[in-house]
């Protein structure tokens, strides 16, 4: 996988001010407001042809604009379905293709649900799921970063523990850090600078540095309820200690990319971006 030269922002999928709704066009896009990153949104099916992931390949290239996709939404590496988990597996395998052919650079997902069952075992399914995913994509010489995303409910698999473990377990693999869900999972926790620099300091105490400098990260603000992340919000419309976070994220001198959530994608993208960069170092 290629090193990240800094701290990138950008949108979950094509700016909403962008005028012909294609994924080319919103790279493009991207560039003329001052971002420089995108994720390819595969949520409901990937359904980019390899033929436009060279064209996209080339035109990130251009324009300097690194890439990320979500992978589908219907996946879970824990379904008591045989079929499904495979189903599950190829989806994930077919987000980190496409996504490679475009020249991006890592792939997230939400991995699976509790089903009422232990975590343990829970993890040890997910685990071997995502020991056949990696081999999979290595045997197709395919290098992109496979994240499991730190989720929003506690009924779904992905507390920061578990995808930090995972990730010490499996080559391919690192977390995305989705802070907006931490503050929901944890209801209303995970909103200040002592506990995102306890997060940061675990991560490069258990994967060191390299994780750090390679971070996969989503923004947003969040409503939340008891039972966890409700839906997405604009940051200044949340309680969302956003900028708190961004001076912990350039104390730790972190790397990678922060992809922004709210439903007004590229306004909190360019926001956290000016923010940042008016934070002295």
């Amino acid at each position: 996988m290629f090193k990240v030269d800094r701290l990138r922002f950008g949108t979950a999928g094509i700016p909403l001010s962008t005028e012909k709704r294609s994924t080319v066009d919103g790279i493009k896009r991207v560039r003329e407001l001052g971002l420089d990153a995108m994720e390819l949104e595969f949520v409901r099916g990937v359904n980019m042809k390899p033929e436009l992931a060279k064209k996209v390949k080339y035109v990130a290239k251009k324009h300097d604009v690194l890439l990320t996709a979500h992978a589908p939404y219907y996946i879970n590496l824990n379904a008591a379905e045989k079929a499904k988990v495979e189903a599950s597996k190829n989806r994930i395998i077919q987000s980190a293709e496409r996504l490679y052919q475009a020249g991006g650079w890592s792939v997230v997902f939400h991995a699976g649900y509790y089903l009422k069952q232990p975590p343990e075992s829970v993890y040890q399914r997910i685990l071997e799921a995502l020991r056949d995913i990696e081999k999979r994509l290595m045997d197709k010489g395919i290098k992109v970063w496979i994240r499991p995303e730190l989720t929003g409910k506690p009924t779904q698999f992905g507390d920061l523990k578990e995808i930090v473990k995972l990730s010490e377990e499996l080559e391919m693999v690192l977390p995305t850090i989705d802070f907006a869900h931490a503050h929901a999972r944890n209801k209303g926790k995970c909103n200040s600078v002592e506990e995102w620099r306890e997060m940061l300091a675990f991560m490069e105490d258990r994967l060191g540095r390299e994780a750090l400098d390679n971070m996969h990260i989503h923004m947003s603000g969040i409503e939340y309820t008891d039972k966890g992340e409700k839906r997405h919000l604009p940051l200044q419309e949340s309680d969302m200690k956003w900028e708190d976070l961004l001076r912990v994220l350039k104390e730790f001198r972190i790397k990678g990319v922060v992809i922004s959530e709210s439903p007004n994608i590229e306004d909190d993208a360019l926001l956290m971006k000016k923010k940042y960069e008016e934070i002295g170092a």
